[in-house]
Protein backbone atom coordinates (compact mmCIF):
# COMPACT_ATOMS: atom_id res chain seq x y z
CA UNK A 1 0.00 0.00 0.00
CA UNK A 2 1.40 3.32 -1.41
CA UNK A 3 0.64 5.99 0.93
CA UNK A 4 -3.00 5.62 0.98
CA UNK A 5 -4.80 8.07 3.36
CA UNK A 6 -8.43 7.27 4.41
CA UNK A 7 -10.48 9.84 5.65
CA UNK A 8 -14.06 10.09 6.86
CA UNK A 9 -16.00 12.25 3.84
CA UNK A 10 -16.81 15.56 4.61
CA UNK A 11 -20.30 17.22 3.15
CA UNK A 12 -17.54 19.61 0.94
CA UNK A 13 -17.02 15.86 -0.91
CA UNK A 14 -20.26 15.76 -1.86
CA UNK A 15 -19.32 15.88 -5.64
CA UNK A 16 -16.32 13.89 -5.24
CA UNK A 17 -18.80 11.37 -3.82
CA UNK A 18 -21.36 11.47 -6.21
CA UNK A 19 -18.49 11.18 -9.55
CA UNK A 20 -17.65 7.95 -7.53
CA UNK A 21 -21.14 6.42 -7.64
CA UNK A 22 -21.01 7.45 -11.11
CA UNK A 23 -18.17 5.74 -11.79
CA UNK A 24 -19.25 2.84 -10.36
CA UNK A 25 -22.58 2.71 -11.69
CA UNK A 26 -20.63 2.53 -15.68
CA UNK A 27 -18.49 -0.34 -14.38
CA UNK A 28 -21.74 -1.89 -13.53
CA UNK A 29 -23.25 -1.28 -16.68
CA UNK A 30 -26.01 0.26 -14.26
CA UNK A 31 -25.99 3.96 -14.85
CA UNK A 32 -29.40 4.09 -16.07
CA UNK A 33 -30.16 3.61 -12.66
CA UNK A 34 -28.28 6.76 -10.93
CA UNK A 35 -30.88 8.95 -9.67
CA UNK A 36 -28.42 10.29 -6.87
CA UNK A 37 -27.78 13.99 -6.79
CA UNK A 38 -25.55 16.06 -4.94
CA UNK A 39 -28.56 17.47 -2.71
CA UNK A 40 -29.75 13.98 -1.82
CA UNK A 41 -26.42 13.00 -1.04
CA UNK A 42 -25.55 15.98 1.34
CA UNK A 43 -29.09 15.07 3.20
CA UNK A 44 -28.94 11.70 3.52
CA UNK A 45 -24.55 11.69 4.15
CA UNK A 46 -24.38 14.24 6.23
CA UNK A 47 -27.63 15.97 7.36
CA UNK A 48 -29.57 15.74 10.56
CA UNK A 49 -30.77 12.32 9.94
CA UNK A 50 -28.02 10.84 8.08
CA UNK A 51 -28.24 6.85 7.16
CA UNK A 52 -24.74 5.84 5.95
CA UNK A 53 -21.75 7.06 6.18
CA UNK A 54 -18.77 7.93 3.33
CA UNK A 55 -15.06 7.08 3.90
CA UNK A 56 -12.39 8.39 1.06
CA UNK A 57 -8.87 6.83 0.29
CA UNK A 58 -6.09 9.60 -0.72
CA UNK A 59 -3.24 8.48 -2.48
CA UNK A 60 -0.88 11.41 -2.82
CA UNK A 61 -3.32 14.19 -2.07
CA UNK A 62 -5.67 11.77 -5.11
CA UNK A 63 -8.79 10.44 -4.75
CA UNK A 64 -8.24 6.59 -5.40
CA UNK A 65 -11.01 5.05 -3.77
CA UNK A 66 -14.78 5.17 -1.74
CA UNK A 67 -16.84 3.07 0.37
CA UNK A 68 -20.13 4.50 1.53
CA UNK A 69 -21.23 2.09 4.43
CA UNK A 70 -24.31 2.21 7.21
CA UNK A 71 -25.10 0.23 10.34
CA UNK A 72 -27.87 -2.53 9.93
CA UNK A 73 -29.13 -5.22 12.89
CA UNK A 74 -28.77 -8.77 13.26
CA UNK A 75 -31.66 -10.31 14.99
CA UNK A 76 -29.49 -13.85 16.05
CA UNK A 77 -26.47 -11.99 17.03
CA UNK A 78 -28.71 -9.28 19.14
CA UNK A 79 -26.12 -6.61 17.68
CA UNK A 80 -25.14 -4.15 14.83
CA UNK A 81 -23.80 -4.72 11.53
CA UNK A 82 -21.61 -2.60 9.23
CA UNK A 83 -23.18 -3.16 5.79
CA UNK A 84 -20.92 -2.04 3.04
CA UNK A 85 -22.99 -0.72 0.44
CA UNK A 86 -20.34 0.71 -2.54
CA UNK A 87 -16.40 0.20 -2.80
CA UNK A 88 -14.78 1.11 -5.72
CA UNK A 89 -11.33 1.66 -6.50
CA UNK A 90 -10.52 3.80 -9.96
CA UNK A 91 -9.39 1.54 -12.58
CA UNK A 92 -5.99 3.23 -12.89
CA UNK A 93 -5.41 2.66 -8.90
CA UNK A 94 -6.44 -1.27 -9.11
CA UNK A 95 -4.09 -3.92 -8.04
CA UNK A 96 -2.61 -1.65 -5.36
CA UNK A 97 -3.84 -3.07 -2.61
CA UNK A 98 -6.32 0.27 -2.14
CA UNK A 99 -9.76 -1.69 -2.12
CA UNK A 100 -7.70 -4.25 0.80
CA UNK A 101 -6.93 -0.83 2.87
CA UNK A 102 -10.57 0.20 2.61
CA UNK A 103 -11.72 -2.94 4.01
CA UNK A 104 -9.35 -3.36 6.37
CA UNK A 105 -10.78 0.15 7.36
CA UNK A 106 -14.05 -0.68 7.55
CA UNK A 107 -13.01 -4.29 9.15
CA UNK A 108 -11.20 -2.56 12.11
CA UNK A 109 -14.56 0.40 12.04
CA UNK A 110 -17.01 -2.47 12.66
CA UNK A 111 -14.67 -3.80 15.73
CA UNK A 112 -14.47 -0.42 17.12
CA UNK A 113 -18.44 -0.30 16.98
CA UNK A 114 -18.58 -3.78 18.29
CA UNK A 115 -20.19 -4.91 15.33
CA UNK A 116 -21.05 -8.79 15.42
CA UNK A 117 -20.39 -8.92 11.20
CA UNK A 118 -19.53 -6.98 8.29
CA UNK A 119 -21.85 -7.68 5.16
CA UNK A 120 -21.91 -6.51 1.18
CA UNK A 121 -23.31 -7.64 -1.89
CA UNK A 122 -21.79 -8.56 -5.25
CA UNK A 123 -22.59 -8.92 -8.71
CA UNK A 124 -23.07 -12.54 -9.51
CA UNK A 125 -20.61 -11.82 -13.18
CA UNK A 126 -18.12 -9.71 -10.88
CA UNK A 127 -14.89 -12.20 -10.53
CA UNK A 128 -12.73 -9.92 -10.34
CA UNK A 129 -14.70 -8.70 -6.79
CA UNK A 130 -15.54 -12.40 -5.97
CA UNK A 131 -11.96 -13.70 -6.31
CA UNK A 132 -10.65 -10.84 -4.06
CA UNK A 133 -13.33 -10.80 -1.58
CA UNK A 134 -12.74 -14.86 -1.15
CA UNK A 135 -8.84 -14.28 -0.55
CA UNK A 136 -9.60 -12.24 2.06
CA UNK A 137 -11.70 -14.50 4.04
CA UNK A 138 -15.02 -13.64 3.37
CA UNK A 139 -17.87 -16.26 2.97
CA UNK A 140 -20.07 -16.53 0.12
CA UNK A 141 -23.66 -17.14 1.24
CA UNK A 142 -25.45 -19.09 -1.21
CA UNK A 143 -28.72 -19.75 0.38
CA UNK A 144 -29.70 -16.28 0.96
CA UNK A 145 -31.25 -14.73 -2.44
CA UNK A 146 -31.70 -10.79 -2.11
CA UNK A 147 -35.38 -8.96 -2.61
CA UNK A 148 -36.01 -6.10 -3.20
CA UNK A 149 -38.82 -3.47 -3.36
CA UNK A 150 -38.66 0.15 -5.22
CA UNK A 151 -40.04 2.55 -7.58
CA UNK A 152 -44.04 1.80 -8.27
CA UNK A 153 -43.66 -1.82 -6.29
CA UNK A 154 -43.14 0.10 -3.02
CA UNK A 155 -45.71 2.68 -3.57
CA UNK A 156 -48.14 -0.01 -4.12
CA UNK A 157 -47.04 -1.80 -1.14
CA UNK A 158 -47.10 1.17 1.05
CA UNK A 159 -51.01 2.13 -0.18
CA UNK A 160 -51.60 -1.98 0.40
CA UNK A 161 -52.33 -2.29 -3.33
CA UNK A 162 -49.96 -5.55 -4.31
Amino acid sequence: MKNLVIKKAEEKDVALILTFIKKLADYEKLSHQVTATEELLRENLFGKNSVAECSIGYFNDTPVVFAIYFHNFSTFLGKAGLYLEDLFVLPEYRNNGYGKEMLVYLAKLAVERNCGRFEWAVLDWNEPALEFYKKLGAEKLDDWIIHRLSGENLKKLSENKS
